[in-house]
């Protein structure tokens, strides 16, 4: 049945399920610690971009964007008939910053933030229109750039006022050499890859069997279900793997190597290895990280490393990154209020008063102006004539 015209205007205010606004006091602290972040960024050394929130879907799905088609919005150009989308991920548009706008040879660091906008949610609470902010590090191969990413991704959260953070992490080139090695086909890849992420061991064992794979294939790729805990998964995960093919095993060494620098760095780190963990399947290519909160299924922040992304805009740079939601991070966090005090000034024409208010303003002092009809009955503090000064009492 059609709604009456009264009961659609009755519902004017409602917003679209999973868009949400900010509102006071949030909304202050979502822009501190906006500005507290870009700074933190700054301050390692990210410059910041802002890309533009609608681009032509072929720029936006290329590279990592294959993955975002069905969360992207897509819209017609009055200007030129040809499709746009607006982004439902920042990290492609950076990518392409860095490879057909920077081009220089040397390491960029990038830094972002701004609206994105999502089809669907990508968990039961989650927004559709998130605050995304994150960095970039291009042109180096190292693990040294996989290191000092995952350091700030904490030190962003930590400036968010979350602590208590464990850091789930694993390696993508793991399973792909496996699949390689095991001479395993497109189809029966991703056939593998789903049942790996269901962690589904009869049916991964029903596979192994149907496909006729080497015995000491086979065991390791039902090893890799159950390879999922601390810092000793790692050890484990070399005695198992020491007949992989050599990229499983470099690969294995760079995900100890990064554990280790990382556990360095950081004081009291809570780790978790997952080598079966596959998301972001479709376009990393080395180690995957991401941060959760205690009894949250949903990650809080996340990121890892994409050296083929820039491939499409005409420049294959290295690339490891992170990204959040920055209201999210105001939901989970604690951040110090930083609220300024209210003066009440009473209404007047008096100079001295607008010459003391300003000057108080610009000390950052909160100053309201009592508006007539309306007069301040609080406990506030107040602009007070006294001896021809305006003082406050």
């Amino acid at each position: 049945m059609n709604k009456k015209p009264a009961d659609r205007l009755s519902n004017r205010w409602m917003l679209p399920e999973g868009v949400e606004e900010v509102l006071p006091p949030q909304a202050a602290h979502l822009e501190q610690l906006r500005r507290d972040i870009i700074d933190l960024f700054q301050s390692w050394g990210y410059e910041l971009v802002i890309p533009p929130l609608m681009e032509y879907l072929e720029s936006l799905l290329t590279g990592a964007g294959h993955d975002l088609d069905l969360q992207t919005f897509k819209i017609t150009d009055q200007l030129t008939g040809r499709l746009m989308g607006v982004r439902a991920d920042m990290t492609p548009q950076v990518a392409r910053i860095d490879a057909h706008k920077l081009k220089n040879d040397s390491p960029n660091r990038l830094c972002y933030l701004g609206p994105v906008l999502q089809t669907n949610p990508k968990g039961l609470s989650a927004s559709r229109n998130p605050l995304q902010i994150g960095a970039e590090l291009y042109g180096h191969d190292g693990l040294e750039s996989d290191v000092e990413v995952i350091c700030l991704m904490l030190a962003v959260l930590k400036k968010a006022g979350i602590e208590s953070v464990f850091i789930d992490m694993g390696h993508i080139a793991i399973f792909r050499g496996l699949v390689e090695q095991a001479g395993l086909n497109s189809d029966q890849e991703h056939q593998l890859f789903d049942v790996l992420q269901r962690k589904a061991a009869p049916e991964l064992k029903g596979c192994l069997a149907e496909w006729k794979l080497p015995s000491e294939v086979s065991k390791m790729f039902e090893a890799l279900i159950d390879l999922n805990g601390g810092k000793e998964v790692l050890q484990e995960a070399k005695k198992i793997f020491q007949k992989a093919d050599s990229n499983v095993q470099q690969a294995l060494s760079d995900l100890s190597d990064i554990v280790e620098q990382v556990s360095a760095r950081i004081a009291d780190l809570q780790l978790h290895i997952d080598l079966a963990e596959l998301r972001g399947f479709h376009y990393h290519t080395g180690v995957m990280f991401a941060a959760y909160l205690p009894g949250q299924g949903q990650a809080v922040a996340r990121g890892g490393r994409y050296d083929e992304i820039g491939e499409v805009f005409g420049r294959a740079r290295s690339a490891t990154g992170f990204s959040t939601d920055l209201k999210s991070l105001v939901r989970s966090g604690d951040p110090e209020s930083k609220q300024t005090e209210t003066i009440i000034a009473p209404w007047s024409d008096d100079r001295k008063l607008a010459e003391a208010v300003e000057n108080l303003r610009s000390q950052g002092k909160k100053i309201v102006n009592e508006l007539p009809g309306h007069e301040d009955d609080s406990n506030s503090k107040k602009l007070i004539k006294e001896n021809e000064q305006w003082i406050i009492k």
